[in-house]
Order: C-alpha cells, then structure tokens, then sequence
C-alpha cells in the first residue's frame, strides 16, 4: 500500500489541489460586481478583447479585461439590454476602454463617466451622444449600429480654463468634459487659502470627541427612557 503521511505525494497533490481550489475561490469573489452584471464574456474580436490579447499581463474575466492587480482596464457590456448603467459601473473608472454599444441607453450618460479620467475609447449605440460632447474628444466617428469616442482630451489645457481654480489652486480633468480644482502642495481648505499641511490629529481628534459626546448623550437619553417604562 502506497503511503499516505503528510510528506507522501498523494497528500501533497492533494495539498495544491485545495491551494488551487481556494485561489479560485478568493479570486472569483474578489471579480468586481460590474464584471458580472451582464452574462457571458467579453465579445470574441470586439475592441475590449482585441485590446487585451495585444496588451502584455491582462487576461479577461467575465466581462472585464483586468490586469495582474485586478484592476479593471476595459469593459465589454455590449448587448445587455442596459436602460442604464447601474450603480455598480463606477467600479469601472479605470477603464481605458469599453463597449456599451447594442444597448437601449436612455439616460443622459454625462454624469456617470465622472472620474473616468483614463477612458480613450468609448463605444456608444449610434443613438447615443458622447459624454461631454464632441469637445471633450478628439475624434467622434458614427457608423451604422454605433459610434466611437476616441482621445478623450484634458480641457485643463485649453484655453481659458486653468482660469476656473483659485490662486493657490490646479485645474486637474475629472472625466469627459469634467474638471476639478485641486490644491496645491502646501495648501488646503476653502478655496485653498490655508497654508501648511492638513492636520489630520486635529481632524480625528474633534469628529472622536464629537462621536463620543453624540454616544453618552444617546446613552443617557436611553437610560432615562428605560427608567420612566
């Protein structure tokens, strides 16, 4: 009879087989919720899995092209009889790339491309409009059954709206055909007029004491209450 300790060869393939299982597991629940929200897999020769095959280190999952980190680099939900995107598709804001085409989109899809600052290639119903309009990218080109915004641009580079932030402040994109205004290094606050580093001892140390305070005050108006039942 073979032997069938700890060290013997049948305990340890059995010992990578669960390694293995468990990977796979861990793996699968940590696949983020837009991946999944349309059945099936990325289109076999659409733009998203062209892209990932050509690319080095993605590999496709579902419906998103991730990288090693897992983090979500293009995204396929063409034909998924989407009315809207959901509140799961910000987890996409890394994309550089995604296929929304096939879709009855009804929605003004402006709003929900904010902070989708790496975002190159979109491909929309042909019904569709660009998020942020044509300015917002280099070049919309319109085909029959869809259209593509390709080259999404920094409008902090164009004229006259750096002028947007404050004097202490930097005109950073936020998506297409958003900007924000962030502070300069050594500066905070309202319209980041406040010098020097943000003390985060002094911000945690007054929303602690408030939290506290909040507690005992519900703590005594409980106790009060159990008292006169």
């Amino acid at each position: 009879m073979a032997p069938s300790g700890q060290g013997s060869p049948t305990s340890q393939v059995l010992l990578a087989a669960a390694l293995l299982l468990a990977l796979g597991v861990e793996r699968a629940l940590a696949l983020p919720e837009i991946c999944t929200q349309c059945p099936g897999s990325v289109h076999n020769l659409s733009k998203v899995d062209l892209y990932c095959k050509h690319t080095p280190d993605l590999m496709l999952d579902a419906r998103c092209c991730l990288n090693q980190k897992g983090t979500i680099l293009g995204l396929d939900l063409q034909n998924c009889s989407l009315k809207d995107l959901g509140p799961n598709f910000p987890q996409a804001h890394t994309a550089i790339i995604i296929d929304l085409h096939a879709n009855p989109l009804k929605d003004d899809l402006a709003s929900a491309f904010r902070g989708f600052t790496q975002l190159q290639t979109l491909v929309l119903p042909q019904d569709a409009s660009c998020p942020g309009g044509i300015n917002a990218w280099n070049t919309v080109t319109s085909y029959i059954d869809n259209q593509v915004c390709q080259g999404q641009k920094n409008l902090c580079n164009s004229t006259g709206e750096s002028g947007l932030c404050p004097e202490n402040g930097l005109c950073a994109p936020d998506g297409p055909g958003f900007l924000q205004c962030v502070c300069a290094e050594g500066f905070h606050g309202y319209k980041c007029m406040r010098e020097g580093s943000f003390s985060l001892l002094m911000f945690f140390g007054i929303l602690g004491s408030t939290t506290v305070s909040i507690s005992v005050l519900l703590w005594g108006t409980q106790r009060r209450k159990a008292k006169t039942s």
